[in-house]
């Protein structure tokens, strides 16, 4: 879920009709704020433990992804 809230004084206020249960643990993240370290880890980096993951699918996987994964037309006919 995301909300919007205020802050005054260092309280975060709710809007109206919001309720969120006392010792409920929720993210703050601040527009414009900076990253954090672990949002600068190249994407590379973070995923290069799928690469080649896939031992079995289509040839033409990479080239079709929105064929095979969503179900628009081919882009090619091989």
């Amino acid at each position: 879920m995301s909300i919007t809230a205020t802050v005054e004084n260092d309280i975060i206020k709710l809007p109206p009709g919001v309720h969120v249960p006392n010792g409920t643990e929720v993210e703050v993240v601040l527009p414009g704020g900076s990253t954090s370290p672990e949002d600068e880890t190249p994407l590379y980096e973070r995923m290069k433990d799928f690469i080649g993951c896939i031992k079995d699918g289509p040839e033409d996987l990479a080239v079709e992804h929105d064929h095979y994964a969503h179900g628009t037309p081919k882009r090619s006919s091989r």
